[in-house]
């Protein structure tokens, strides 16, 4: 385990084993942090997503929150899946695999203290919703970036942990699919919001920022000592 200890945050390249396999990911907590995201990307993407860790960068900034990126998949499985597209859609082997790096967070002495929240994207999204019905004590917040909310529709009305859904305005087909995921959410505190102007990938100007200021308003309120207790959120437009 490689480690880099600074006066306030602790980055550690972390390895998560689960059997024989050995995940790899990227821990970074600050001093004060209360909370912890784990990132669940979508397959054909990796803990080295510049969009993630752009967005990671941007939760820690209140110290508050800690992040970890992980590849959720070996590279021999990444190998394979770039040539068959064997785990694109295998959203329940991508959940089991989140469930596994959260049992593992809470087991770590240095995170163990934290409460954990999940932030997907695409068919991370989805699979962030089925773990966090999987792990229904464990898991206090949900955030999902343009997630493909219908892959994990048969485990929608068990999930009880605050969820935000974030989808651009001119995505169209993820809108409605996750407009139709809200409705099937019991969870007490849930919202979808739309962010004008935005599509599928969020590489308008400013859209990535409004992706990570909502994002960072919902895990700060879930996740930390955070106050108000009530949250309303509001998408700003882009233009």
């Amino acid at each position: 385990m490689d480690h880099k200890l600074s006066s306030n945050v602790d980055e550690q390249i972390v390895i998560v084993e689960l059997g024989s396999i050995r995940l790899k990911g990227e821990l970074v907590v600050p001093e004060n942090a209360e909370g912890i995201v784990l990132f669940a990307h979508s397959t054909g993407s990796s803990r080295y997503s510049t969009r993630n860790h752009y967005l990671a960068h941007l939760l820690r900034q209140e110290g508050r929150l800690a992040t970890i990126l992980i590849d959720l998949l070996t590279k021999e499985e990444e190998t394979i899946d770039q040539r068959t597209k064997h785990f694109h859609c295998d959203i329940g082997f991508l959940a089991a695999r989140l469930v596994a790096v959260t049992d593992w967070l809470l087991e770590n002495p240095i995170t163990r203290h934290l409460k954990v929240g999940y932030f997907g994207a695409n068919t991370g999204g989805g699979a962030a919703l089925m773990a966090a019905a999987t792990r229904p004590m464990s898991v206090r917040a949900i955030v999902s970036r343009s997630g493909q909310t219908d892959l994990a529709s048969e485990i929608l009305s068990y999930l009880q942990a605050p969820t935000l859904l974030i989808v651009g305005g001119n995505d169209l087909p993820t809108m409605v699919t996750n407009e139709d995921a809200l409705a099937q959410i019991p969870a007490k505190n849930k919202q979808l919001e739309i962010i004008p102007g935005a599509t599928h990938q969020f590489g308008e100007p400013g859209a990535l920022e409004e992706v990570a200021r909502l994002a960072s308003q919902w895990f700060q309120h879930y996740l930390t000592s955070f106050e108000p207790r009530d949250i309303h959120l509001h998408a700003m437009s882009l233009d």
